[in-house]
């Protein structure tokens, strides 16, 4: 079924599978991976809303993966800072810092959690 995130529709259920074919090319043929890099997949994912529900929990998901793999501490977006997050995903195409700035804060966290844990990152 069709879906609105935010008063955005997102991809239409016929053009899901292209979409997400050419967004996972587009991403897998890069040869450096950027902080930035990662959370424009995630816009671009949520953008393309390709389940019924659960899209925002799997695009967290994917991106928490993507950044240990790329060596990234990952950014969980907890309730403080989901409305920022929400703000930066609408406002995306046209300034990026807002959504930057919201997984920024939410690195920070994570990285007070792996201080006080005695784990290290880089």
């Amino acid at each position: 079924m069709p879906n609105v995130v935010g008063g955005k529709k997102t991809v239409e259920p016929e053009n899901v599978k292209n979409a997400m074919e050419s967004l996972i090319s587009e991403y897998n043929n890069k040869t450096f991976y950027s902080f930035e890099d990662i959370v424009e997949f995630h816009y671009s994912f949520e953008s393309i809303h390709p389940f019924q529900d659960g899209n925002g929990r799997i695009g967290r998901l994917i991106t928490f993966k993507e950044c240990l793999r790329h060596g990234f501490v990952p950014f969980p977006i907890d309730e403080e800072i989901k409305l920022f997050y929400y703000r930066g995903l609408s406002k995306w195409p046209d300034e990026k810092g807002y959504l930057l700035d919201t997984c920024l804060t939410g690195q920070d966290k994570f990285k007070r959690l792996l201080d006080m844990l005695k784990i290290d990152y880089l």
